[in-house]
């Protein structure tokens, strides 16, 4: 019987045929994945999905040429085509002076997955019971006053094998799993219609919130926003809420991505060593978390990860590099590279965490007096040169420091510079996210409203 060819297995084949083919140097990824997802209406399954699959990604180099080819189907015969397309599109493409594998020297000794809980040992739920959550956080959605209809009830299971080899010697994978649940329900009658939602998604089954729990978030939220309307203009104080807040993490995240400084594009291109949170708060990445979605033994390139400090008291210490932006900015890169089977690799962060504060979030809603709070955020216009930031919101306006009443169709304004500076952080941030982040309250930015 012939056995079928693992992902470990196929990335060695890959770099073989690249080899055959005439490059100089490779990398090959295979993600082999299974996943399944439902989606209930009424009590009753609208559409279920499972899809089995295998995503291989080879990259050669010839000099500081590079191609990259990627495809579904591992037959002998297609790993040999693959391999020289690539190396023929490698020979026409242009110079990249900052290509290249890493150095064996600077490859990760760590190369699998294990301590880091990735995966959850447990069978693979069977389709019936995807199904049971959905419906059951429907209803408890269904059950909760002023909620008048489900807009979507949804569950899923999730499991990929991941494997990246190079000519360098590198060879390594690790095993993912994840598990969710999620629901968007709807309060009031066509244009007076509101809705919000909640969902959960871990990797071990035994970790994720019940479904009652989620679809009575979701009803809950949702009937909160009923008659909300547009607040007042001018300048206020606003809360983001903790399930929004992360935005903000992200916008710096983006800003010190290594891509964007080599380029000159980014609104902190010049602020290294300077200060750009509020002294009291520190962001560090740690993409060693146990059983988190982010974490990662080794990136892209095979290079070890590692806890970091991005932000200390409030200091900007570094970029996010792999390798390709380290060797421009004739710096070393920080392991933070990724990458699809389709493109080589490119810097990125995970497992963020911001310093929590001393407050609820119900303190600062009490200290702001008047002003906004945000719960959903819309669409964006953010200039990644300058900082310039404006988002639709909607939410709940404060007044006398208590929530009076919902809204929505609102703008809010500002500078990310500047707005960075003036965070005040509450301590609800949840410990399970990709980005642990709180509540964050910012002082005086523009709101456009009625």
């Amino acid at each position: 019987m012939t056995r079928t060819p693992t992902p470990a297995h196929l990335t060695e084949a890959l770099l073989d045929a690249a080899r055959k083919a005439g490059a100089e140097s490779a990398d090959a990824i295979v993600i082999e994945g299974t996943s399944v997802s439902v989606d209930v209406r009424a009590g009753a399954l609208e559409h279920a999905e499972r899809a089995e699959g295998m995503d291989l990604g080879l990259r050669v180099l010839i000099g500081r040429r590079q191609a990259c080819v990627s495809s579904s189907d591992a037959r002998p015969e297609t790993l040999a085509n693959m391999a020289e397309r690539a190396v023929a599109m490698a020979r026409e493409a242009p110079e990249d002076p900052w290509a290249g594998l890493a150095d064996a020297a600077q490859l990760s000794d760590w190369r699998s997955g294990e301590g880091l809980e990735l995966h959850d040992p447990a069978a693979e739920p069977d389709p019936a019971a995807v199904q049971d959550d959905a419906c059951r956080a429907e209803a408890a959605a269904l059950a909760v006053p002023g909620i008048s209809q489900i807009d979507a009830a949804s569950a899923g299971y999730g499991k990929r094998v991941v494997h990246l080899a190079a000519t360098n010697g590198f060879s390594g994978g690790y095993l993912r799993s994840s598990r969710s649940i999620s629901c968007v329900a709807i309060t009031g009658e066509g244009t007076a219609m509101e809705r919000d939602w909640a969902g959960e998604g871990r990797i071990f089954q035994a970790d994720l919130p019940s479904a009652e729990s989620i679809g009575t978030q979701a009803g809950e939220r949702a009937a909160a926003r009923a008659g909300a309307r547009r607040p007042p203009s001018g300048a206020f104080p606003v809360l983001y809420d903790e399930r929004v807040a992360a935005s903000l993490i992200g916008h710096l995240a983006g800003a010190i991505n290594g891509t964007s400084i080599a380029r000159g594009s980014s609104w902190l291109r010049d602020a290294l060593g300077e200060q750009v949170l509020p002294a009291a708060l520190s962001l560090v990445e740690d993409p060693h978390r146990k059983r988190i979605s982010g974490s990662r033994p080794f990136d892209a390139e095979g290079l070890p990860t590692a806890r970091r400090l991005l932000v200390a008291d409030g200091v900007l210490q570094g970029w996010v590099l792999d390798l390709g932006t380290a060797r421009k900015l004739g710096l070393q890169s920080t392991a933070n590279a990724s990458r699809g089977p389709s493109a080589p690799p490119s810097p990125s962060l995970s497992n963020l965490a911001l310093t929590q504060g001393a407050q609820s979030r119900d303190d600062l809603i009490r200290e702001m007096g008047r002003g906004l709070l945000v719960t959903s955020m819309i669409g964006s216009t953010i200039n990644p040169t300058t900082g310039d930031y404006s988002r639709g919101a909607s939410g709940f306006w404060v007044e006398g420091g208590e929530i009076r009443y919902p809204v929505n169709e609102c703008t809010i304004a500002g500078n990310l510079r500047d707005m960075l500076l003036r965070l005040t952080p509450a301590n609800d941030a949840r410990a399970h996210l990709g980005t642990v982040g709180p509540s964050l309250l910012v002082e005086g930015l523009a709101l456009a409203g009625s």
